[in-house]
């Protein structure tokens, strides 16, 4: 992949319809509010790396749209249609390629990744070390992506210039997208890797804290109902 900086693709589902599996421990407005803050926590800590250019947001949500476009270096797409017979899954693969499509009309020849909106703790400093492995990956795909702290999901895909991107986010998404061609990155990147998508993954932000909007609303709604907590550490 080229050593050029970056554009980030960061496709954020409209709040209402974000995290169902977390129905057990926030009711829904409180999971609507958490979509929100995580994903702009998320798009802050990416303007953050030094080695992006430039942000783009995909989503059909109207307080991340407002939001994330007042940030530095952030552009907003709206979420494209959706289509009879959608699952949430696919309405995400279909927000990652038209930003990955908008990216590269904005900026030819720059590489391309697409970050999921719910890694709140995301250290900048682990997303350029990620970037940097994918930019020199050496098995000639061009295709690279690390997988999540449970290691069955994809919290980052990347592509470099030229190359066709398509992804298959959802249950299963790390062996779906290594039969794609994505080559995965072997790397201890906590904050990179810790997504939030059932109550111990949110247990484990809990322990760790992370970014200040996500932050504040936890420090709101604690305590939560966490039937189970780690030892921060990932899995």
């Amino acid at each position: 992949m080229s050593s050029r900086r970056w554009v980030v693709v960061v496709p954020v589902k409209e709040a209402t319809r974000g995290k169902t599996r977390l129905a057990d421990v926030l009711e829904p407005s409180a999971r609507a509010a958490l979509v929100r803050a995580m994903a702009l926590d998320t798009v802050e800590a990416v303007t953050g790396c030094a080695a992006v250019a430039r942000v783009l947001v995909v989503t059909g949500d109207p307080v991340v749209a407002a939001s994330a476009g007042r940030l530095p270096r952030v552009g907003v797409l709206a979420e494209p249609p959706g289509q009879v017979g959608d699952t949430g899954w696919a309405a995400l693969d279909r927000a990652a390629a038209a930003g990955v499509r908008r990216a590269r009309a904005e900026a030819p020849g720059a590489p391309c990744a697409v970050l999921l909106g719910d890694l709140p703790g995301l250290d900048p400093e682990e997303l350029a070390v990620a970037l940097a492995a994918a930019a020199t990956a050496g098995d000639g795909s061009g295709r690279a992506m690390l997988a999540d702290a449970e290691g069955s999901g994809t919290t980052l895909l990347a592509v470099g210039s030229g190359v066709a991107f398509d992804s298959r986010f959802g249950v299963g998404s790390a062996a779906a997208h290594q039969e794609l061609g994505y080559r995965p990155l072997d790397l201890d990147l906590p904050t990179l890797r810790q997504d939030v998508d059932v109550p111990a993954d949110l247990a484990r932000v809990i322990e760790r804290r992370v970014g200040g909007r996500t932050q504040a609303l936890l420090d709101r709604l604690a305590p939560l109902p966490i039937p189970w907590s780690g030892t921060g550490g990932v899995s």
